[in-house]
């Protein structure tokens, strides 16, 4: 096993999401594309690592670099898991292009003990500036024109906090960032991606 991973070579979400992970534990990936998440908790953590995953391709890509991985859409549910029959369920920068987003996010919630969700925050003040120009944001989270976007339910920090509170949902911890940097200071404005710690209840 290979515990020298770089993490330059991951996503940077990628360390904020293995500080919300214990080492060792049983950790599911939703739309998990080519495994790279669970490939780098595996070498970090050795975590027990399984994907979901629809795409051919990335199916094909997991199978090659040795993550458990399983071909299922996520719009038909999660019925195939168990209760709480996972330590964390991660859905990263895949929300945004649920249909819905309520349904998955309740599943998560009863499959995991607990859960990590990410999405390109909408209310990020470039997206705004982009409107307020006329135009649909493009950006690094965003990067698809109005015409091909995968995204059906765009939503700013504000919509999500909001989401939890009216589904009595614990938010354990919030974390926002852009180009890999914390914000802090008006994270709805200045924030690009949203990364959540949630627990039902």
């Amino acid at each position: 096993m290979q515990n020298n991973v770089n993490i330059t070579d991951f996503r940077q979400d990628f360390a904020i999401i293995a500080n919300w992970v214990k080492f060792g534990s049983k950790v599911l990936d939703l739309g998990c594309g080519d495994g790279q998440l669970l490939q780098f908790l595996r070498s970090s953590l050795e975590i027990k690592g399984y994907g979901v995953e629809k795409d051919d391709a990335n199916l094909l890509a997991c199978i090659q670099n040795g993550t458990n991985v399983i071909q299922m859409d996520l719009e038909d549910g999660l019925s195939g898991f168990e209760d709480q029959s996972f330590d964390t369920v991660v859905l990263s920068q895949t929300l945004q292009a649920m249909h819905n987003t309520e349904k998955i996010v309740l599943e998560m919630l009863r499959v995991g003990q607990e859960i990590i969700v990410t999405f390109p925050n909408f209310g990020y003040w470039r997206n705004r500036w982009q409107i307020t120009a006329g135009r649909m944001p493009v950006s690094k989270t965003l990067p698809y024109q109005w015409y091909d976007t995968p995204n059906v339910h765009l939503c700013t920090i504000h919509d999500f906090d909001a989401f939890c509170h009216n589904h009595q949902i614990e938010i354990i911890e919030r974390k926002v960032i852009t180009d890999g940097k914390e914000v802090s200071f008006m994270p709805n404005m200045l924030g690009n991606l949203a990364m959540y710690r949630l627990k039902a209840r």
